[in-house]
């Protein structure tokens, strides 16, 4: 499914990458599925080929490509039934990084993330008590002479166990404190090749698809003092580069998510003949999908508008929120099309449909949940009261 209403900046990208992902067809995804594996292989080659490395600046050793050249690397991996939930922190990551980050942890790590000597896919935020509620982390990290060391957890920090480094958000100033409640976080650059069994703790969780996260604990973890990213305090301003970077990237995928579904529906329901005529004649089948399609285009555009503030420099709140938002909603509807049109064959693993369904019913709940992105569209942009 092309653009038609302008042309593609980054075709010929897509195009590479699609030649890229023919080499990893449905049952290489099969089976990791199966086996709960992490498709090393796969990203190896996106290292390889320069993708993971698309944000990293030239002189870094990276393609200094812009933040819309990564999501269409990302929606393409996914339009053509890959996954790039096993990569994709280490484009979004870089937000915080190449922003904020000191001179010296850009040479120390950008050379070696964009060659694949290290891979930073890890991103510690989130905790079980706290939840979407970040300025309310316990994880606490007390600076002690040239070093901070750092007590306890986070979950659903996807990749861990296939990290060299990680970034993690924690609590400096004690919250009884603070003025506001987005004071006194912190952001460093964990090297947890130094620090597994040293004061971290990686347990996997099993999830209904395979998406490689885990439960990380932190007892006495000690993190060099240079690692800190930016002014101590201010991480949770820092993480916001980050974090509408992923929104968008995860909206891109969502987008590739439905283009797939509607791809793989309609070629089934063009040629799939039941009472003598193609399912796809009837308007039962018909509309679900055109509606998807709608959608699919609708969240294109708000990618679109997003990638360019960004790139601009300025803070895309509004446009990430809402692109990821429409991006998981149209993946979802294509995805209920999708299975619909399929009928039975639809849950038989073969022809990919239950994975893809699996996997994309995520992004209604993370890296954010629908509701909380309806909650600061109503206080941030219509200018209603705080809900929570």
């Amino acid at each position: 499914m092309q653009d038609t209403l302008r042309p593609d900046p980054h075709a010929q990208i897509k195009d590479e990458v699609r030649k890229l992902c023919a080499k990893f067809p449905g049952e290489y995804w099969r089976r990791l599925d199966r086996e709960r594996g992490y498709p090393t292989e796969f990203v190896t080659a996106l290292t390889e080929a320069g993708y993971l490395g698309a944000l990293i600046p030239e002189e870094y050793g990276g393609a200094g490509l812009p933040l819309s050249a990564a999501a269409a690397i990302l929606e393409t991996v996914q339009s053509e039934g890959c996954s790039g939930a096993a990569c994709h922190a280490q484009m979004y990551i870089m937000g915080t990084i190449l922003r904020h980050g000191t001179d010296a942890q850009k040479t120390a790590y950008l050379p070696k993330i964009a060659t694949g000597e290290l891979r930073l896919q890890a991103f510690g935020v989130t905790e079980p008590t706290s939840g979407t509620d970040t300025t309310s982390l316990r994880t606490f990290a007390r600076k002690e002479g040239d070093h901070y060391v750092v007590n306890g957890q986070k979950v659903w920090t996807s990749r861990a166990e296939h990290s060299d480094l990680m970034l993690l958000l924690a609590r400096t100033t004690p919250r009884d404190q603070i003025e506001r409640r987005t004071d006194g976080l912190s952001t460093f650059i964990v090297d947890m090749r130094e620090v597994l069994g040293k004061g971290l703790t990686i347990r996997p969780i099993r999830t209904m698809m395979n998406h490689n996260t885990t439960e990380i604990f932190f007892d006495n973890m000690v993190v060099p003092a240079e690692n800190l990213v930016g002014v101590e305090g201010r991480g949770f301003r820092y993480i916001l580069d980050g974090m509408n970077a992923e929104r968008l990237l995860i909206a891109a995928e969502c987008i590739g998510d439905a283009k797939w579904f509607l791809n793989k529906a309609t070629a089934y329901a063009r040629d799939r003949q039941v009472f003598g005529r193609p399912i796809g004649q009837n308007q039962g089948i018909q509309f679900p999908l055109a509606r998807a399609y709608a959608q699919m285009r609708a969240a294109e555009l708000m990618v679109q508008a997003g990638c360019a503030k960004f790139e601009a420099g300025e803070t895309p709140g509004e446009e990430a929120n809402m692109a990821k938002m429409l991006g998981a909603d149209a993946a979802w509807a294509a995805a209920e099309a999708c299975i619909q049109t399929f009928g039975g064959f639809g849950f038989a693993e073969e022809y990919d449909v239950e994975r893809k369904y699996r996997e994309t019913r995520l992004y209604q709940v993370a890296p954010i949940s629908t509701n909380l992105i309806l909650s600061y569209l109503a206080e941030h942009v219509l200018g209603l009261p705080r809900s929570y």
